[in-house]
């Protein structure tokens, strides 16, 4: 009870010293905080495949509206994760050999770069930074799903692109009112208090699977441990920690090896491609980035 009651005084303390996390957290609890929306042509998308009168050349003419999403939808349609024997040319032959429901996930992730974006030049490098890490463990995760059985790449891919989506209006809230942020550790501050609760209300708003709530919930909660079978919030986390190789000190992150989500993944992957995966699987993972950028 005490320890309960010392959280609580630690987040009061919190709560009167930085604006940002006070107005942040008290637009999130009456629920008026502002959530990015879906982009348009993933929401169109969305819904026509969900619609039973759909066919695949009217879905490809939604599709098509948006150049540069077509032509990225043929360029992973016949890129290594699918490649097939002949080669893909146009949008209708790219949703026949991915699937709809493929092609739906694939789709929203090439849609929600738009999301990512702000006014100020600071927040707009900060949104811009959140991308970047975003789409990295996004290809990271696509690579190790396509490994595993039993996993999608493009479900993984998306996983680990909306992994820190809760960051988002936390950072499109600090765009509209400069005046609030008193020092940068305010906004590490309030993105670690409220990252994973927004989180969920975005994945809700957006009606998102609901493991995905899971994903945000335990992006980083290393050492989870329960006797559930792996799931998509294991992949992302072993893509996040892999991915801090080189750029975050090795004695301020866990041993791989050592978390129980690799435990859980480790048996359907040689020990080579779960623990070298950047090495062994560099060329997937930045083609893969490369199409989300």
């Amino acid at each position: 009870m005490g320890q309960t009651n010392n959280n609580l005084n630690n987040v009061t303390a919190s709560l009167a010293k930085n604006k940002l996390l006070t107005d942040c957290y008290r637009h999130m609890q009456s629920d008026d905080l502002m959530l990015p929306t879906i982009p348009d042509v993933a929401f169109k998308i969305r819904r026509a495949i969900n619609d039973d009168k759909s066919s695949t050349s009217s879905i490809a003419r939604i599709v098509q509206i948006d150049p540069s999403i077509t032509a990225r939808l043929i360029q992973i349609a016949n890129s290594p994760l699918y490649m097939g024997r002949k080669k893909i040319e146009s949008c209708p032959e790219a949703l026949t050999r991915l699937g709809l429901k493929t092609a739906q996930d694939i789709i929203t992730a090439f849609a929600m770069k738009s999301v990512f974006n702000a006014k100020s030049h600071v927040i707009r490098q900060k949104m811009a930074e959140l991308w970047a890490h975003s789409s990295y463990i996004a290809s990271i995760s696509a690579v190790f799903a396509h490994k595993i059985p039993g996993f999608d790449p493009d479900r993984a891919m998306l996983a680990g692109l909306i992994h820190d989506i809760g960051i988002v209006p936390i950072l499109t809230y600090a765009d509209n009112h400069p005046d609030i942020l008193a020092n940068p550790k305010d906004l590490v501050e309030t993105v670690k208090e409220l990252r994973a609760d927004i989180g969920v209300q975005i994945i809700r708003h957006w009606d998102f699977p609901e493991d995905f709530e899971e994903v945000v919930i335990n992006a980083e909660n290393w050492f989870r441990n329960n006797n559930n079978p792996a799931n998509y919030a294991d992949i992302v986390m072993i893509s996040q920690l892999h991915s801090f190789i080189g750029k975050v000190d090795i004695k301020k992150i866990p041993k791989i090896d050592a978390l129980p989500a690799y435990k859980k993944l480790a048996g359907h992957l040689d020990a080579n491609d779960s623990i070298n995966i950047l090495d062994t699987a560099k060329d997937e993972i930045e083609h893969i980035r490369q199409m989300l950028a």
